[in-house]
């Protein structure tokens, strides 16, 4: 069995594939939250049979057995984010990596501009579950390795672009 995971169509949020983030502190890292409807029991099988093997293969990094309350990367998004309608009826997973991920668009063209992948598009993703033990903290994290973009989608984030709160004006205007 394999830790690696590759999903079916999700969509992006809380993108960073292009420069990576620190997060209170800590080593910058290319990531991104990918959602997936409930729906898909495929994927979601895939993801919580890595876990499993990632679980076995990290036994004695989890200090020889593993434990009961073990953290995992699945969330459900009505259950952890009830306030965000992009995560109703949808599971969720958080990936992240020190190396910036591949993207690629649906005919497997590199995406160079920064501005073509973005929270609210429709993409698929390869992941990797692992066996993390740090500061008293045991569980699977999710690491993120490349990026399949699909489609275009809705925005998230709430902010209206530029050219959506205003009207051309006539030069009189102005004066």
């Amino acid at each position: 069995m394999s830790t690696k995971v590759i999903t079916g169509k999700g969509l992006a949020s809380y993108v960073s594939v292009v420069n990576p983030k620190s997060v209170n502190g800590s080593e910058p890292k290319y990531s991104l939250s990918f959602i997936f409807p409930k729906s898909d029991k495929t994927t979601l099988d895939k993801i919580n049979k890595a876990i499993e093997t990632a679980k076995k293969e990290g036994v004695s990094k989890l200090g020889g057995k593993i434990p009961a309350n073990l953290k995992t990367p699945i969330r459900d998004g009505d259950v952890d984010r009830p306030e965000d309608e992009a995560y109703a009826d949808s599971y969720f997973i958080n990936a992240n990596s020190k190396v910036k991920p591949g993207v690629v668009d649906k005919d497997l063209q590199p995406i160079l501009d920064a501005t073509e992948f973005y929270s609210g598009c429709y993409c698929r993703v390869s992941v990797v579950f692992y066996a993390y033990n740090a500061n008293g903290n045991k569980g699977i994290a999710c690491g993120l390795q490349n990026i399949q973009k699909l489609e275009d989608g809705e925005p998230l984030g709430g902010k209206p672009k530029a050219e959506d709160d205003f009207t051309a004006v006539e030069d009189d205007f102005l004066s």
